[in-house]
């Protein structure tokens, strides 16, 4: 039910059909299954849809790790696509729990896996925290 709900309030997220498996303060682990919708011409998963899978979960687990009286915008992103990715990719972040809403950038590393384990995917996204206005 989250997944679905995170899907309608941020649409284009929504369009990879992700499930978010594991939520905490700090953590984050998502999973998505390639999907003809999702394939690229090399009967791959495309790089914008491991791209999307990566900027999801380093946002949740940001999102999950935030005071109260915090917001956050990515600032940059950088990312290297290490193997093709087929079958159900799992995205791992896990950022930490923020202290404080003072305005800071924060490096947030996100790592995509297959089903063997091996890394598919390295993301990192330079994340600006600030004061909620």
């Amino acid at each position: 039910m989250f997944s679905y709900l995170a899907g309608k309030f941020v649409p284009y997220t929504g369009s990879i059909d992700a499930r978010v498996n594991v939520l905490e303060p700090g953590y984050a682990e998502i999973t998505m299954k390639e999907r003809r919708k999702l394939q690229n011409h090399l009967n791959s998963i495309h790089a914008i849809a491991l791209a999307n899978l990566a900027e999801y979960a380093g946002n949740l687990a940001l999102l999950a790790g935030l005071p109260d009286d915090a917001r956050f915008i990515v600032k940059s992103f950088e990312i290297e696509y290490v193997k093709k990715a087929r079958g159900v990719i799992t995205a791992k972040s896990k950022p930490g729990i923020i202290e404080s809403s003072e305005e800071k950038a924060y490096q947030v590393e996100v790592n995509l896996y297959d089903e063997s384990g091996d890394v598919v995917t390295i993301c990192q996204l330079q994340t600006l925290v600030g004061p909620k206005k």
